[in-house]
């Protein structure tokens, strides 16, 4: 594409997909035989595992199934060296996947749109990119990720501290050295107990700036095993149709169903539980008992299990009980997998700081001042997460009908259909948005699902000569109303998490992804896909257009 000036005549385009991770590129491959664009802000492949390259950086769901099922080749050939493969394999697969299939001629690097804005005379969305020509395309598909517009707080003076700072999600490409050096993380979500333990390994002093205790397992990560390995490959037909009729769109391979806590003495409870930890499958730790994360009674046993860990492991007894979260049930905040998490405070250059106890007063040109003294810092570490779900389709600055922005639809709810599509805002497809699936399901295997459901209603779309889609404020309502009703049922609503956007001041409270289960989830989307698109309006093209 030409880098002309903004009144050059806009290119037109049949689809443009926004953002090159791995759903991203999935549309690019579906939809090969249209004229398709691609527009990614980052200068590669890979979404979230491109930007987020801090130390110890690493999936939680095992490498063999957190992988695209579409190519059997793909499959067989690709090899993944550990359990839980870290951010440089899977970067390292991405850039794979995009030139064994070709995608790259078609992904505009560099290059992040700041502007959508729909023309009713026309049904064409104009796309407004960063120092590039004009473009506009029929539909538009938003693979932008769950996870990807970074939150950073506004610390009272932080423009005035002088030292490096770095956010996980924003990490140089070359690395940071912390060698001899003090450094601050603020944040002990999954960036941070990741990143914790081999910043502190480097470092001269480091000090863990804790806002929330999480709870976080063992990962148990260690080198891919041959037969392991070669039994995915043998079965992975199999697999990835129950994984597509999975409540996670996962394949569990060492689920063992216990029943309820009650069912159980304490002390059987304790021997289940210790058996469930040590299956070097952390996220499978929660589906132990059946009533784990719909009562508080069965939730408190296993919290309490996971607080006995902390206390076991970690020496110094006043340290434990500030790691050991006591606000919220387990489970109701993305649950964690670490490796070596709490061993590391037991490290005598690493210190915890409860910002419950002590809160941050200010930066200063030297450090962070918190309420009892000053913790003069050479770096200062952000895991301070994102602006979950929906940040990232805000920030694209989006205009539909009658000159609405997306900012003002979703100013009191994140409002949608399927978790696809908001009405106002036709031809614009979600993936992993709000009221979809989203991070409660292995990603990549949920992102391939949507992503052909999309691609097959665009061509559809095409072949009946229809030119615009929208749905309707009621379809919203009513599943507004289904995901509340879900939600009330479990845990979730109990903890001030990024999936209620509590960590975003201002952000409206709800809980933003579908609950359901995938299977659920893919079977009412074929459902209304059978029932002719019900809760949308289907515009014929006209003449004029």
């Amino acid at each position: 594409m030409a880098s002309t000036a903004s009144s050059a005549q806009p290119v037109d385009h049949d689809v443009v997909v926004i953002g090159a991770g791995f759903t991203g590129m999935y549309a690019l491959h579906t939809l090969r035989d249209l004229d398709v664009v691609c527009f990614e802000a980052g200068d590669g492949v890979g979404g979230t595992w491109y930007w987020n390259r801090y130390p110890g950086a690493r999936v939680d769901i095992e490498s063999m199934q957190y992988s695209y099922s579409f190519d059997d080749d793909l499959q067989q050939e690709w090899r993944w060296p550990e359990y839980f493969s870290p951010q440089a394999d899977l970067e390292a697969y991405a850039n794979h996947v995009a030139d064994r299939f070709g995608l790259r001629e078609r992904i505009r690097f560099s290059t992040r749109v700041d502007g959508l804005r729909f023309d009713e005379a026309t049904d064409r969305w104009h796309v407004s990119v960063a120092g590039g020509a004009p473009v506009t395309a029929r539909s538009v598909i938003a693979a932008t990720g769950a996870l990807n517009a970074r939150n950073v707080p506004d610390f009272p003076g932080f423009e005035r501290y002088q030292g490096e700072w770095h956010h996980t999600s924003a990490w140089p490409r070359d690395g940071v050295d912390f060698t001899g050096k003090r450094v601050g993380v603020i944040g002990t979500g999954s960036t941070g107990i990741q990143s914790i333990p081999v910043i502190a390994a480097a470092a001269d002093h480091l000090t863990v700036f804790q806002r929330t205790p999480a709870y976080t397992l063992p990962a148990f990560n260690r080198p891919l095993d041959e037969a392991h390995e070669q039994d995915w490959k043998t079965n992975y037909r199999q697999r990835r149709a129950e994984m597509r009729t999975n409540t996670a769109a996962s394949y569990r391979t060492s689920e063992v169903n216990h029943g309820s806590v009650f069912d159980h003495t304490p002390e059987q409870q304790r021997e289940i539980l210790e058996q469930a930890w040590s299956m070097r499958n952390g996220l499978l730790f929660l589906t132990t008992f059946t009533d784990t994360m719909t009562s508080l009674e069965a939730n408190e046993v296993v919290a309490e299990f996971i607080r006995q860990k902390i206390r076991e492991t970690v020496t110094d007894p006043v340290v434990a009980e500030r790691l050991s979260p006591r606000t919220y049930p387990v489970g109701s905040k993305r649950i964690c997998m670490d490796t070596g998490y709490y061993e590391t405070f037991n490290r005598p250059n690493v210190e915890l700081v409860d910002l419950r106890e002590t809160p941050i007063v200010a930066f200063t040109e030297h450090g962070i001042r918190t309420a009892d003294r000053d913790h003069d810092l050479d770096v200062v570490v952000l895991a301070t997460g994102f602006d979950g779900v929906t940040g990232s389709f805000l920030r694209l600055d989006v205009t539909g009908v009658d000159g609405i922005t997306l900012r003002e639809k979703w100013q009191h709810r994140a409002t949608n259909y399927l978790g696809l599509m908001v009405a106002g805002f036709p031809n614009l497809f979600m993936i992993h948005g709000p009221g979809s699936p989203g991070v409660l399901s292995q990603m990549i295997s949920s992102g391939e699902w949507q992503v052909e459901w999309v691609t097959r209603l665009i061509r559809e779309l095409r072949e009946r000569g229809i030119s615009r889609i929208d749905t309707t404020p009621e379809a919203e309502q009513g599943w507004g109303a289904e995901m509340d009703e879900m939600a009330e049922h479990t845990l979730y609503q109990y903890a001030d998490s990024w999936y209620v956007g509590a960590n975003i001041p201002g952000k409206p409270r709800q809980f933003m992804i579908y609950i359901g289960g995938f299977d659920r989830y893919t079977s009412r989307c074929e459902q209304v896909a059978q029932d002719g698109y019900e809760g949308f309006v289907l515009t014929p093209a006209r003449a004029s257009v």
